[in-house]
């Protein structure tokens, strides 16, 4: 009788599960220490409460671990203005009479579980298909594994932000998700804000250690540079106040930037940043 030797895990999509489980636990200890109450504050996101927010986050990593979709009549409300929030809504509607110890114990138990067949089948190729993925949207592995913990610990920075316990920016996920905001300033830079070619558009963010410099080519495209590069245009900001603006939590009039060299170009960069649906 033969036997295959258990599959290696490629290195890069690993570290992304394990930061994704970090983001998991961090969140849990989080919601384990807030009350109903709280539960009920408004947060960033038009329509939800603290409660909506972890509702979702529970619903999607409950399919990721096999449960079956909810299925639940979702009305018409100001906030829902695609299928994609209309889906998640239902997840949402599904569960607001669950206390957020109930989410809570439910999301831990879809972490554990999904985890699990992780490590009994590790993800090998990005480009794969991912074994399922929320409203069946058919993401290759490697966006599903990026896409979860940017969504997980952007939600515990909703929650932070509404209950006023501020935190969680030394984390793995904290360093992903600026990664990931950061990957998306070429298409920000090139195509919104769109800057004379020749223009030099340099994000700093000092209490994260980042920067990133976007030089505009003749054809419009903009792409990295160096720190060496002169910028004509220097945006300087908050490591939350990117995040924020780059989630699509708020907008440029409540944030505190630092605008240098062509200001117009810095405001409509902070008018552009979100980059989340």
């Amino acid at each position: 009788m033969s036997s295959h030797p258990p599959a290696v895990p490629d290195p890069a999509l690993w570290r992304l599960v394990e930061t994704w489980e970090r983001a998991c636990a961090d969140f849990l200890v989080l919601v384990r220490g807030l009350t109903e109450a709280e539960g009920r504050l408004p947060t960033d996101l038009p329509g939800w409460d603290v409660h909506a927010n972890v509702a979702h986050t529970t619903h999607l990593e409950a399919v990721l671990a096999g449960a079956p979709e909810d299925t639940v009549e979702v009305p018409d409300a100001a906030h829902l203005t695609s299928p994609t929030s209309r889906y998640t809504e239902q997840g949402v509607l599904a569960r607001r009479g669950r206390t957020l110890a109930e989410l809570a114990d439910e999301l831990e138990q879809a972490v554990a579980t999904r985890l699990a067949a992780l490590r009994a089948d590790p993800p090998t190729d990005a480009a794969a298909p991912a074994p399922r993925t929320p409203a069946d949207q058919g993401w290759p592995t490697g966006l599903l594994l990026r896409n979860r913990p940017f969504d997980v610990w952007l939600h515990e920075q909703d929650v932070r932000r509404a209950v006023g316990r501020p935190g969680g920016y030394d984390s793995p996920a904290a360093a992903h998700t600026l990664d990931v905001l950061g990957s998306g300033l070429p298409m920000v830079v090139g195509k919104r804000v769109a800057p004379s070619p020749g223009s030099t558009v340099r994000v700093v963010v000092p209490d994260a250690d980042r920067s990133w410099t976007l030089v505009v080519g003749e054809d419009g495209r903009a792409v990295p540079g160096t720190d060496a590069d002169p910028a004509t245009t220097t945006v300087t900001l908050s490591a939350e106040d990117l995040v924020v603006l780059g989630a699509g939590r708020r907008g440029p009039e409540r944030v505190q930037a630092r605008l240098e060299g062509d200001v117009a170009t810095g405001e409509r960069l902070l008018a552009s940043l979100a980059v989340t649906p």
